[in-house]
């Protein structure tokens, strides 16, 4: 980033929505006049621990109001256990990046907003038969369907993606969708489009993401995640709700 004081405030998604509910616990950490965020006190920084409520959308501000800055999430291994961290710290490695905008007196992360609970019982058999056709992990299915349409199987949005898994008309057809409303039609062609972007960016799962919104296009076009807030925050969405119904379905850390 190109700010002297490197606020990073994500969520820490990943790592901090796959705790058990209630109050979680955030680092922030100083060295030097550099600021950051992280899931455990950082070596060689001056850390202070706060208690943050299980919301999303009531976060604490704990980084001050720059406007928007651009960061990245790391994830490392400290004292045995996985340790999310906005510093770049030896060891790190980067999951995603993202972009954050601070409204004065606003708290909140604008683009996580209300992740909400894993919701197991929404076409549970038809994620799991996709999940088993394509490879692609049944969490991760989920995670996709709940940020884009909260499982409305009649879901359209203004730019005309439709149903559970919100596809383009375009995408529907390539992968043989007759009815895009149809539940099983939609999740089946869903899995198919994520099963081939996860071998076009060799597994990377900020690129499925980023280009699931916003397209491979835009994603070639800037070299990976674009620099769309929307798709930033989509892709800190899809993320962090992986790793939600990793957990509930697995009791497992999600895979990166």
């Amino acid at each position: 980033m190109r700010h002297r004081r490197r606020h990073g405030w994500i969520l820490l998604a990943a790592a901090l929505v796959a705790a058990p509910a209630g109050a979680r616990t955030i680092y922030r950490c100083v060295r030097g006049d550099s600021v950051s965020l992280a899931t455990a006190a950082e070596p060689g920084s001056r850390c202070k621990a706060r208690e943050v409520p299980d919301d999303a959308a009531t976060l604490p501000n704990l980084w001050g109001n720059l406007g928007v800055v651009q960061g990245s999430l790391y994830e490392r291994q400290q004292d045995g256990r996985t340790v999310y961290s906005t510093r770049n710290l030896p060891g790190s490695t980067r999951v995603f990046g993202f972009t954050v905008r601070t409204p004065p007196g606003s708290p909140a992360h604008v683009g996580l907003g209300e992740v909400g609970v894993p919701q197991l019982d929404r076409y549970a058999s038809q994620f799991r038969a996709a999940a088993k056709a394509t490879g692609v992990a049944d969490a991760w299915l989920r995670a996709i369907a709940h940020a884009e349409s909260g499982f409305d199987a009649r879901a359209l949005s203004p730019k005309g993606a439709q149903g559970v898994m919100q596809l383009m008309p375009d995408v529907a057809r390539e992968y043989g969708v007759t009815d895009p409303f149809a539940s099983g039609e939609s999740i089946r062609a869903g899995a198919k489009r994520l099963q081939a972007l996860k071998r076009r960016y060799r597994n990377d799962l900020s690129l499925v993401a980023a280009a699931y919104n916003a397209g491979t296009g835009a994603v070639a076009r800037y070299g990976g995640v674009p620099p769309y807030a929307e798709t930033q925050a989509y892709v800190a969405k899809v993320q962090a709700l992986y790793a939600r119904y990793q957990v509930a379905l697995e009791g497992k850390p999600a895979e990166r």
